[in-house]
């Protein structure tokens, strides 16, 4: 099971958007990124093509996993995840709170 997962909102902890919060859009497990709305937008040239105009375009850039954490769900500030057996099933805690993270 995974800390962080397509649409859960998390806090930056380094980086030039430190203290920003956003919605993660991907999970990229395989290289240890994640992009998150908002969050590590950057410029890129964009050539023509059948379905796109040519130009600038900003779009968000894949950031590392180990500068995010999951925002809890009581006050919205960074916390660690746990695991906890409910029932049965395996459900993601926040450390901080102690609050169930996903239904």
């Amino acid at each position: 099971m995974q800390k962080i997962r397509k649409g859960d909102n998390v806090v930056v902890l380094t980086g030039k958007d430190k203290g920003r919060s956003g919605a993660v859009l991907k999970v990229i497990p395989k290289e240890g990124r994640a992009v998150v709305a908002g969050i590590n937008v950057v410029k890129r040239h964009q050539k023509q093509s059948q379905t796109t105009e040519a130009g600038i375009v900003t779009k968000e850039a894949p950031i590392q996993l180990s500068n995010i954490a999951i925002a809890d769900p009581k006050d919205g500030k960074p916390t660690r995840v746990g695991f906890k057996i409910e029932g049965d099933k395996k459900v993601r805690v926040a450390k901080r709170s102690g609050e169930v993270i996903d239904g």
